[in-house]
């Protein structure tokens, strides 16, 4: 089994939760997780490292007016197709080959998902704890 969250930044609020066997990958899930938070509330961006950088995910962040913080892949070419989300996405893959990938993260705001990170792993630990007990 995996779990995937929704963490809000800021607070570290865990938003949304999906739980799916280990074959699904993380990509796949985002929209989900986007669907869990009500639509009157306003999400200001998606922070996800680059298993995310896919069509599908940009598209879904887009459509909730949210800014996608999200590196190309190593090897990206800029999407043809011409979608909120791709729009946003190649700007982003143009940035990141002008200021280099390092300098990317700082000036797109990615290294704020450490913070995020450590909640998932606390989240995550509690959660194989629970499990490992009978009650």
């Amino acid at each position: 089994r995996k779990i995937h969250l929704g963490i809000d930044e800021e607070t570290l609020e865990v938003r949304a939760v999906e739980i799916t066997g280990s074959h699904i990958g993380d990509a796949p899930v985002l929209p989900d997780l986007l669907g869990q938070i009500p639509a009157d509330e306003r999400i200001g961006s998606v922070t996800a490292d680059g298993a995310y950088d896919t069509r599908k995910c940009h598209d879904a962040i887009a459509d909730r007016g949210a800014h996608a913080v999200i590196p190309p892949r190593k090897n990206a070419k800029p999407w043809k197709t011409i979608t909120a989300g791709a729009v946003a996405r190649n700007e982003a893959l143009r940035a990141a080959k002008y200021l280099g990938r390092a300098l990317w993260r700082r000036w797109s705001g990615y290294h704020r998902r450490s913070r995020v990170e450590t909640k998932m792993h606390c989240v995550k630990l509690l959660g194989q704890r629970l499990m490992a007990r009978d009650f």
